[in-house]
């Protein structure tokens, strides 16, 4: 019997992720390789981009497939040290 993972998820799951930053492709690329990284199958194509009203700072919002607790963790942990990368919800 496989042992349940502490977490109100059933994986595999549609997650999405909002990443937030300053604008720019740097933001874009950094993100997107780090998230394409945990999740192979993830399509950039598919990122939602949002910039702030002005213009300084933007979000990302990447759904992936997650498929366990301790991939969105190692996710989370490599996208919130990343210099580019100011939030990550």
């Amino acid at each position: 019997m496989a042992e349940r993972e502490d977490t109100p998820f059933d994986f595999p799951c549609a997650f999405p992720l909002k990443i937030m930053g300053q604008a720019g492709d740097a933001l874009t690329r950094a993100a997107t390789g780090i998230v394409r990284r945990h999740a192979p199958d993830f399509d950039a194509a598919t990122v939602e981009t949002r910039v702030s009203s002005g213009g300084k700072y933007m979000s990302l919002t990447c759904t992936i497939t997650a498929t366990s607790k301790a991939q969105l963790d190692a996710l989370y942990r490599e996208l919130s040290a990343h210099p580019a990368v100011k939030i990550v919800l």
